[in-house]
């Protein structure tokens, strides 16, 4: 038998007295320090997730261009890549390729007049994937036999040109191939919108037919602006973009989306930071909460410790029941804790509880991922580091002289 584990079972403190109350308060701080650590990890991972999401989704996790000094938002255009191709054919990373283009417009509609850029899509494109930012209509339509009249609207630029599904409008252009240079315009219809909450995208980004650009621009059908990569494991991006700059033609070179769009990854990093100190601040408050508890049970256990040492009872083995009787009443906080973080949790993602402004926070309400990796690592180190911890209070014991802790009173 275990003895000081038995002995530590049979330290329950009374229903009034003030080692019960400090009891309670140890548990309930374990318990809620742990459901909010939960309920961080997870609220800041699918922060992280449903914005990385929205990016890639757009973007790709690499970009392919060609070389140029020119900081044009237009590409500059080369012929589609063989070697990219192949290294797709190979490399199980990659999951998908498209290719895509842009050029800059002038948006028009019968009552507002708005700047934007055209991207420039071909039938590969992942609809699949992007039809999570679509809130109304569908996407584009292609055709064999010349490109298409549809166009995607963000929500935003559908507000502010006043227009919705099936209205016309109308995309001009500038041709500088003729001097002076001059106005081309073409008259499409809005087939769906989108909304990202990513002003980069919604503030400008208008989705059609590359086809249209390559006849704008005089390309041939083989002309793109560049590729976008989808890999598989978004872990793999550095090393499948260190391949594709291996192996690809010498003017072209691939791009990571997140090194192109650094502000918010930068963001993103930032907040994790913060995140990291939130941790280690809840986790210094439960195991300082949990050393004064141990220091009250052994205050009110002076005489039992005495009397233990009496007949024989070491420091070691006293010291134990003690740490037992801490790691009880951090079980209980502990199980308490993951009910009530993985519940409030539980209920947020089915119900979406608390919603958000998303000018500010790019989301409509507060997402959650569920990482069940982090939350056993949690709770792993939440029980290394309190169980450590208790060994520092029951040092106290090994001065606890049994002549005076007997008669104390």
């Amino acid at each position: 038998m275990n003895l000081p584990y038995y002995i530590s079972k049979r330290l329950k403190a009374g229903g009034n007295s003030f080692s019960s109350v400090v009891h309670t308060i140890a548990i309930a701080s374990i318990c809620i320090g742990l459901a909010v650590m939960l309920i961080s990890v997870m609220i800041l991972g699918g922060f992280t997730s449903t914005i990385e999401n929205k990016i890639f989704s757009f973007s790709g996790h690499l970009q392919v261009v060609k070389f140029t000094l020119n900081n044009a938002i237009e590409e500059s255009p080369f012929t589609s890549s063989a070697s990219l191709k192949a290294a797709s054919d190979t490399l199980k990373s990659i999951k998908h390729v498209q290719e895509y283009s842009h050029k800059a417009t002038l948006l028009r509609s019968e009552q507002e007049i708005q700047a934007g850029l055209l991207k420039g899509v071909a039938p590969s494109f992942d609809t699949a994937n992007f039809n999570q930012n679509i809130i109304e209509g569908q996407f584009i339509t292609f055709t064999d036999s010349t490109y298409s009249r549809e166009v995607l609207l963000s929500s935003k630029m559908s507000r502010l040109m006043r227009v919705g599904i099936g209205d016309p409008v109308v995309l001009n252009f500038m041709d500088f191939s003729t001097k002076p240079p001059s106005m081309r315009t073409r008259r499409l219809t809005v087939k769906g919108i989108y909304d990202t909450g990513l002003e980069d995208f919604d503030d400008r980004i208008i989705i059609g037919d590359i086809g249209l650009i390559r006849r704008l621009n005089n390309w041939n059908d083989s002309l793109v602006g560049g590729y976008e990569v989808f890999v598989s494991d978004v872990d793999q991006i550095p090393q499948v973009e260190r391949i594709l700059y291996d192996h690809l033609e010498y003017e072209l070179y691939p791009q990571k989306v997140s090194d192109k769009y650094v502000q918010f990854f930068d963001w993103m990093r930032l907040i994790s930071k913060n995140e990291v100190i939130f941790l280690v601040i809840i986790t210094f408050v439960a195991c300082f909460n949990m050393a004064s508890v141990l220091l009250i049970m052994i205050m009110e256990r002076t005489q039992m410790i005495g009397l233990l040492k009496a007949i024989g009872a070491g420091d070691k083995l006293v010291r134990r029941i003690f740490v037992y009787r801490g790691m009880i009443l951090m079980g209980k906080g502990m199980l308490l804790g993951n009910l009530l973080g993985l519940g409030l949790a539980f209920l947020q993602y089915k119900l979406q509880i608390i919603p958000l402004d998303p000018q500010n926070y790019y989301m409509e309400y507060v997402p959650i991922q569920w990482d069940w990796g982090m939350v056993v690592l949690l709770n792993l180190l939440t029980f290394l580091i309190i169980s450590l911890v208790l060994f520092l209070p029951t040092r106290i014991i090994t001065g606890i002289s049994p002549i005076q802790s007997i008669r104390f009173d």
